[in-house]
């Protein structure tokens, strides 16, 4: 028997699904995403780049999840969120960006072994801050079509 994709899991396990588009999910979310970035800003000039980091990330986290809500996908898992992001909208810069911003995030926020500079976290900023401009440029330019193409690439990489 096949083992079933990562995908297919999350959607087995009610943590992937096609929903209603939502224009006001996505904005709420991207008003999240608005919110982390001038946390991550105040943090950064404060000195508590950890922190910082980890608003950064979610200033991304939270404008990809604005963009999947836009197109009627809930994900309840950030790694299928950032998988799906890839598979599904071909961003592979973005895709590396919140990747690598992901894995800083748990880094700085549950080890002390790592190296954490101001230069570090100025540099995770400046990506979120690019990122969210980034992923509103691709929220903008979605018509139906693309949304309905969207899910139907859902539609099949969720059964592989």
């Amino acid at each position: 028997m096949k083992k079933p994709s990562f995908l297919n899991k999350l959607k087995e396990e009610g943590k992937l699904e096609l929903v209603e588009p939502s224009e006001e999910i996505c904005s709420s979310y991207l008003g999240k995403a608005d919110n982390c970035l001038k946390s991550a800003k105040i943090l950064l000039q404060n000195n508590l780049h950890e922190n910082s980091i980890s608003m950064s990330y979610y200033t991304m986290y939270d404008s990809l999840t604005a963009l999947h809500f836009r197109v009627g996908i809930k994900c309840e898992n950030h790694a299928g969120s950032i998988i799906l992001f890839n598979r599904l909208f071909g961003r592979t810069d973005l895709f590396k960006m919140i990747s690598f911003a992901k894995d800083e995030r748990i880094d700085k926020q549950y080890y002390v072994t790592s190296a954490l500079t101001k230069q570090s976290a100025q540099d995770m900023f400046t990506k979120a801050e690019e990122f969210l401009v980034q992923v509103k440029l691709i929220i903008r330019k979605l018509g139906t079509k693309e949304i309905e193409s969207i899910r139907e690439k859902l539609k099949i990489l969720s059964t592989e």
